[in-house]
């Protein structure tokens, strides 16, 4: 059972496009809050259509935490995400409020509500990650991802075949500190320095795709292409960890000519949806989360009102 002395640390989590920033920055408004992002894409500088970034007028007054923290060309891992954001977790407390954690990264969540080890998990290694990218250009997805169930077969099994990002790193770990970075997943959760209050948004399959793809025109009418191409004419390179992010590696592929532009979109939503998938995938396995599909509900202020009830009801638990 979590010690009831511990810090409450309510965090709203679940797969894109289901709601969260909107839910967050209301539980804000109710309790006193401050919202510290949980998103491995927001925290880049000038990559705001395509991350969602909370915008000034949703925001509605709310501090919001760890996002424009680094730029487009610089390494952040989850070990920088945990120490940065415990800083500001811990300052919203020194200052009674209450922090809100919003995101859906599940590493860099599982980072705060679980004990982790991270003298395994430090700042890249760029001469190893420089190495292991050009293995993958020469053999490939599918010998990288054997390489990796070779050494980390967890990892492996969790980790798509594809998602080049996650693969390197947890073979830059492997290779730099001699330990699996899954290793790193499974502890158990009564360590956590907080209490955590975990809230999720899920939504029906196909509303949910219908939501995503949505969402996607909808950044594409904003200028996702526009942001895209400004930061590739300022010489970020198509290979850093933030052009991996969704979004911004298909439409880079379709400004390098690789692919037109209803191809790129095309691979956007269907990565996006394969995205989403894993998402649920990993918060699943967590039965702490209280979960709470918005397709059950005929009105967003009768989630609300049942999402309220709950932190109430923590609360007076406490």
């Amino acid at each position: 059972m979590d010690n009831p002395n511990k810090p409450l640390l309510i965090v709203i989590l679940g797969p894109t496009a289901c709601g969260k920033t909107r839910l967050a920055v209301r539980v804000a408004q109710a309790f006193h809050g401050e919202v510290v992002s949980g998103d491995s894409m927001q925290v880049y500088r000038r990559m705001d259509i395509g991350t969602a970034k909370v915008t000034a007028t949703e925001a509605q007054g709310i501090p919001h935490w760890m996002i424009d923290i680094r730029e487009p060309d610089e390494g952040f891992s989850v070990a920088d995400f945990r120490h940065e954001a415990v800083c500001c977790i811990n300052d919203i407390l020194a200052r009674g409020r209450q922090p809100i954690v919003c995101g859906g990264t599940g590493l860099y969540i599982n980072s705060l509500i679980n004990p982790y080890h991270f003298s395994a998990v430090g700042g890249a290694d760029v001469q190893l990650r420089s190495k292991l990218r050009k293995e993958w250009e020469l053999q490939g997805a599918l010998a990288m991802h054997q390489q990796l169930r070779e050494v980390d077969p967890a990892a492996a099994e969790r980790i798509h075949v594809n998602d080049s990002h996650r693969i390197l790193r947890a073979l830059e770990v492997w290779y730099s500190e001699g330990v699996p970075l899954s290793s790193l997943w499974e502890k158990p959760a009564s360590e956590s320095i907080y209490r955590p209050l975990l809230i999720g948004l899920t939504a029906d399959r196909e509303a949910l795709y219908s939501r995503i793809e949505r969402r996607i025109d909808i950044m594409l009418e904003q200028g996702l292409v526009e942001e895209v191409s400004a930061l590739l004419r300022e010489g970020i390179d198509r290979n850093a960890v933030s052009m991996q992010g969704l979004g911004y590696r298909q439409i880079a592929a379709y400004l390098d000519g690789e692919c037109s532009l209803e191809d790129a979109v095309i691979m956007l939503k269907r990565d996006t949806r394969r995205f989403a998938k894993r998402q649920l995938t990993w918060f699943k396995r967590d039965d702490r989360i209280n979960w709470f599909n918005v397709d059950h509900y005929c009105s967003e202020s009768v989630l609300w009102s049942a999402v309220k009830t709950l932190i109430e009801q923590t609360l007076e638990g406490e």
